[in-house]
């Protein structure tokens, strides 16, 4: 049979089977999921900049982003319902801002954005990347009504593969196993690629084929394999997740078809990005607590967790948080445990005898943005410790004083290389402008930093600022908080993100920052 052939004899099949008036399609002025009230930013939220800028900007976000709070507020922008930027075609900025999602772990999110896209409205680009997200959601039937376009867009073998698996998921199994053949004789996919494919085109509708996947010789991850593997309830192995990177982790822990234990297993990863809140942490662990299958292990440190929100004196509660931030070296693994007690600690109430807690419980519930609760303990920290630097940064008032004399006795007990803690709080303090200028000129000259230098990135960024644009002002935090861990954070960096920030309206978000760059220092 000739492929050709029966890719045009398909069209048909494949079409989504209603159509729109043009009354009914949705506008490319403005496309995106949150609205202001719903978490968005404002539709003008970046001016009038002009989309080969914005996109070269996203795309520059080429490593992991150190900080959670500001891969949250980049999800939240990325998501927002904005005006389309000139010079760009609409739907390649939707595909630069889902394809930026899907690499910091968002795939469901990416998934929404691609579908507020009309599909006679797609790119290239577009068709490249909704595949993508929907592998990433292992959501192969959500692919179905793209193929015949994504084939006239592009010769990727993904795009061939999915003409058999959309027949057999619509019931035409005879066409399905035709196509099946076709691209077995063409080589379009081979080995564990072709056998999922098949496995796949066995789970549609009177499919009738039983496909057996095997795992131990395969050496590579990739999307088919993660998006097709789930979809059809064969995993990959653990061995071939660490071979992926970080965002994967958090399409793991997002997928409902699999097992507690494994979304277990991408729960620290996917907290530390951002992209599980606190909520759904315990609302996991929870889930894992009342499930007969879930492992010993989990069990224990749900049982643990249950026991820091339920047990009956502060100190139990604390001791039940301490096992768990404790229970592993691993230190995205610890700061992880504190998002996942966040809301237990702030339920501690305020004690002089828990002065000794302070800071780790401070810690936490600021990692969860719970800062009024952390304001309760503005009393109880001693100036210029590690608690009072949380305040001094993280309180939504002017908690603690925040003098020289506090931040000279911070700067004593700074153990880290170069003094980095105290060169981020410094940043920290003079960007949120809660320190007098004499207060951080004097301690700035103490640490030799100098927070006067330029770059074209601090330009940029200060220019966005002036001009309102929260939108371009969060996508270049981003960029300049790139990095494996919080030791590649330059102090310049931090001061001029929560400058800005705070400037177009972000203070809350640039103090989370902050405080968490104390935390995870």
């Amino acid at each position: 049979m000739d492929l050709d052939t029966d890719i045009g004899e398909l069209d048909d099949l494949l079409q989504a089977q209603y159509s729109l008036s043009p009354g009914q399609r949705r506008s490319m002025a403005q496309i995106g999921v949150l609205a202001p009230e719903s978490g968005g930013i404002s539709t003008d939220g970046f001016g009038e900049e002009g989309g080969e800028y914005l996109t070269s900007l996203i795309k520059g976000i080429r490593g992991p982003i150190v900080s959670r709070w500001s891969s949250i507020l980049l999800r939240r922008v990325l998501l927002s319902k904005v005006d389309s930027p000139a010079n760009v075609n609409p739907a390649d900025w939707v595909a630069a801002r889902a394809w930026q999602l899907l690499r910091m772990g968002e795939a469901e999110a990416a998934r929404s954005l691609v579908l507020k896209v009309d599909g006679d409205n797609f790119t290239p680009r577009l068709y490249e990347v909704a595949m993508q997200a929907h592998l990433a959601t292992a959501d192969p039937a959500g692919i179905c009504p793209y193929v015949p376009g994504g084939l006239r867009a592009s010769d990727a073998p993904t795009w061939i593969m999915f003409r058999p698996i959309c027949a057999s998921l619509r019931g035409e199994q005879t066409a399905a196993t035709s196509l099946l053949r076709a691209a077995r004789r063409d080589k379009v996919a081979t080995g564990i690629d072709y056998l999922l494919a098949e496995k796949t085109i066995g789970a549609g509708f009177d499919g009738r084929r039983a496909v057996t996947i095997k795992w131990e010789e395969v050496e590579n991850f990739n999307n088919w394999r993660y998006g097709l593997g789930n979809a059809t309830g064969v995993e990959p192995p653990d061995r071939l997740y660490a071979l992926a990177g970080n965002h994967v982790q958090g399409w793991r822990v997002s997928a409902p078809m699999l097992a507690i234990n494994s979304r277990l297993d991408a729960a620290d990863t996917a907290s530390a990005l951002g992209v599980l809140s606190n909520r759904a942490m315990v609302d996991l662990y929870s889930a894992a607590y009342d499930d007969p299958d879930v492992s010993d292990d989990w069990k224990a440190q749900a049982s643990m967790l249950r026991q820091a929100y339920t047990s009956g004196t502060s100190n139990e509660r604390i001791q039940a948080m301490k096992a768990l931030w404790n229970r592993s070296n691993n230190s995205l693994k610890s700061y992880s445990a504190t998002i996942l007690t966040a809301r237990a600690a702030a339920r501690i109430p305020a004690a002089e005898e828990l002065v000794e807690d302070v800071s780790a419980l401070l810690a936490s519930m600021l990692s969860a943005g719970l800062d009024r609760n952390a304001a309760r303990w503005g009393k109880i920290v001693e100036d210029g410790s590690d608690g009072w630097a949380l305040l001094a940064v993280g309180a939504p008032e002017n908690t603690v004083a925040v003098d020289y004399g506090a931040l000279d006795d911070f700067g004593d007990q700074d153990e880290t290389d170069g003094q980095l803690r105290s060169k981020l709080l410094l940043a920290a303090v003079a960007g949120l402008g809660r320190a007098d200028t004499e207060a951080v000129a004097d301690f700035a000259s103490d640490l030799e930093l100098d927070l006067n230098r330029s770059s074209r990135w601090t330009k940029a960024i200060q220019s966005a600022s002036r001009r309102g644009q929260v939108g371009t002002v969060a996508v270049l935090a981003a960029v300049g908080m790139q990095g494996r861990n919080w030791r590649d954070m330059s102090p310049l960096h931090l001061f001029h993100v929560t400058q800005t920030l705070t400037r177009v309206g972000l203070e809350a978000e640039a103090r989370m920052i902050a405080a968490e760059a104390l935390s995870r220092t």
